[in-house]
């Protein structure tokens, strides 16, 4: 049986600022003839208004929006091996999601897109699943990348710092690799998913924290200060956000501050982009 072909673009859209919508993204956005989009949820329903807000901006008429919900996930504390296979399931229903969206809601002649928060190239799973979808035969994705501004490159323009220090590289590591990353420090890392708090396990002098919640939003959070200082205060205002919103996203640099290469003036809740 030969694969049915669909164009798919996969758009970066940013971390949450419809501002950071790049030129080349609202160009694919007007060639897209079929928008999929992704809800988590009613807790996250603003994530899917924000989408269906740019759409509203620039897509061009006519166009078509086929929402689903995305499947459950689990998420509680697990091993390496348990997380990989929790993953890998996750990972499985959500392609049998994509397929059948793609086989069934565009046609051949009709280009498709997926919105994805952030930078496609970035922890989203997007791109992996449309492989996935390649490899099994049945649809066949031609694919395009848009990429975006990352909650990364948001965190480090927010702060109004460098990302990396002179000739010294920069980790980007998930929550639950933190410590393995943290044996080598020849450089500063970033973290991303964290939703246990880790950086409150890491002990000793010196270290800074730059951390940022609902970045690029209304809703946008900022500390930065020596982590000793202000753990107590990310814990409390992460607590009354999760509270508030249902949910969090956050992402944080740790960085030494040695050799002169401490932090410039920090931006604090209550700042212009902070809301306490």
């Amino acid at each position: 049986m030969t694969a049915q072909q669909r164009r798919i673009l996969v758009i970066g859209i940013g971390a949450g600022d419809p501002d950071h919508l790049t030129l080349a993204a609202v160009k694919a956005m007007r060639r897209t003839d079929v928008f999929f989009v992704v809800g988590k949820g009613p807790e996250k329903a603003s994530l899917t208004d924000l989408r269906l807000r740019m759409l509203d901006e620039h897509a061009r008429m006519p166009y078509r929006v086929v929402e689903t919900d995305d499947p459950s996930r689990d998420r509680r504390p697990m091993g390496r091996g348990d997380y990989t296979l929790a993953v890998d399931d996750w990972r499985t229903r959500r392609a049998d999601l994509f397929e059948a969206m793609l086989r069934d809601e565009m046609t051949a002649e009709e280009t498709g897109a997926f919105l994805v928060w952030g930078d496609p190239s970035l922890y989203d799973s997007t791109l992996g699943i449309l492989a996935d979808i390649e490899a099994r035969g049945t649809v066949s994705p031609d694919v395009e990348v848009v990429p975006g501004i990352s909650s990364v490159s948001s965190l480090a323009a927010r702060h109004r710092i460098p990302l990396n220090q002179v000739g010294r590289p920069v980790h980007i590591t998930p929550a639950r690799r933190l410590f393995d990353v943290g044996q080598n420090d020849d450089g500063d890392i970033v973290v991303m998913l964290d939703a246990h708090e880790s950086f409150s396990r890491i002990e000793g002098e010196g270290v800074w924290i730059y951390w940022g919640a609902y970045l690029g939003t209304p809703d946008e959070l900022l500390v930065a200060g020596p982590l000793r200082d202000v753990a107590d205060r990310i814990r409390r205002l992460r607590a009354e956000a999760r509270s508030r919103h249902g949910w969090i996203m956050d992402t944080y640099l740790l960085r030494l501050a040695d050799e002169g290469t401490g932090p410039t003036a920090p931006v604090t809740p209550g700042e212009p982009g902070g809301d306490a």
